[in-house]
């Protein structure tokens, strides 16, 4: 992890409002909410700091977004030299990075841990909807693919067993980036923060006041209402919802598919998940949302995490725990 330099300065970060609630927080100390954001992995990308130097605070945010750059160039499926992309395009990657090792094999976990509900090798599935709506015949034949036990992990060697197949990272990736904005924030002294990209965030402490940061859930069905408001202290949020995006222009298809089915998922409007870190919220959002609420209730109380379910009628459902 790369320490910040304090006599170089990286100029350029632009204000931005995040959707939550600050109150009057910096009044008691002698301190500064220093803001930036950027467009990272297809999404807003936003980072508070708190900090008593400016200058020091807004070199630490760009180291941070360094770093999550640097993840979104390893682990992208549309760029040809990522890791992922050579795997996609050659059915191996020689020399991957750690940290996409990393982050295919904590997929394999949630693949595990959800029966299969969470899938990095869906790629197929997806490219596949993404032309038309299939045959019976050509998503069984894609099934085939589909079997994540058939990607080869070994020291910096990636390896797909089977022609054809190919993976994303897009249900996780972005969860482990904004982990690593964090700790490279908290490595540099950073004790106060949140980092936000899309749906995932998580905070670094409480704010200033020693009052935890207070976030605004919205409401899927109307983007200027909250369903609720969450107080955070050191953990990550993450949220999956098929209300916003589409894999074709003409809307048939939803951009969250059943690995083990090849079908559309359609039950649920949007899933939360509360969780210590951002890269097994952002796995399990999308593993709650492909189980459906019964079953992704129970996934969630096993895991340790925490989440608010919509259903498609609008029916809000809680774990034991969450807020």
């Amino acid at each position: 992890m790369r320490m910040v330099n304090r006599r170089k300065f990286i100029k350029g970060c632009a204000a931005f409002s995040l959707a939550l609630l600050t109150g009057s927080w910096l009044s008691s100390k002698r301190a500064y909410l220093i803001e930036g954001t950027r467009n990272i992995m297809g999404t807003s990308v936003k980072i508070a700091a708190v900090h008593s130097d400016v200058d020091w605070a807004k070199n630490v945010m760009n180291i941070s977004f360094e770093e999550m750059y640097k993840i979104n160039d390893l682990m992208s499926i549309y760029k040809d030299s990522s890791d992922i992309g050579l795997l996609n395009k050659n059915g191996y990657c020689d020399y991957a990075d750690a940290g996409t090792i990393r982050v295919i094999e904590r997929a394999n976990h949630h693949s595990g841990l959800s029966s299969g509900a969470f899938n990095i090798a869906v790629l197929p599935l997806m490219e596949l909807w993404e032309k038309c709506i299939p045959t019976e015949a050509k998503l069984e034949e894609t099934l085939e693919l589909l079997n994540p036990k058939n990607i080869t992990l070994k020291g910096g060697r990636i390896r797909f067993k089977k022609e054809g197949m190919g993976i994303t990272l897009g249900g996780i990736a972005k969860g482990y980036a904004v982990d690593k904005a964090i700790e490279t924030l908290k490595q540099n002294g950073i004790e106060h923060a949140l980092v936000s990209a899309g749906g995932d965030m998580r905070t670094l402490g409480n704010k200033l006041d020693g009052t935890p940061w207070r976030v605004a859930l919205r409401n899927p069905q109307d983007k200027k209402a909250s369903i609720t408001t969450i107080e955070l202290c050191d953990k990550a949020v993450a949220t999956s919802g098929n209300y916003e995006r589409y894999l074709n222009e003409e809307k048939q298809s939803p951009h969250i598919m059943d690995p083990r089915t090849g079908s559309i998922v359609q039950g649920l409007m949007s899933v939360t998940i509360l969780a210590e870190n951002t890269i097994d919220a952002d796995a399990l959002s999308t593993a709650v949302f492909v189980l459906g609420a019964e079953e992704g209730i129970r996934l969630v109380e096993r895991s340790g995490s925490e989440a608010l379910i919509i259903d498609n009628d609008g029916k809000i459902i809680r774990s034991s725990g969450f807020p």
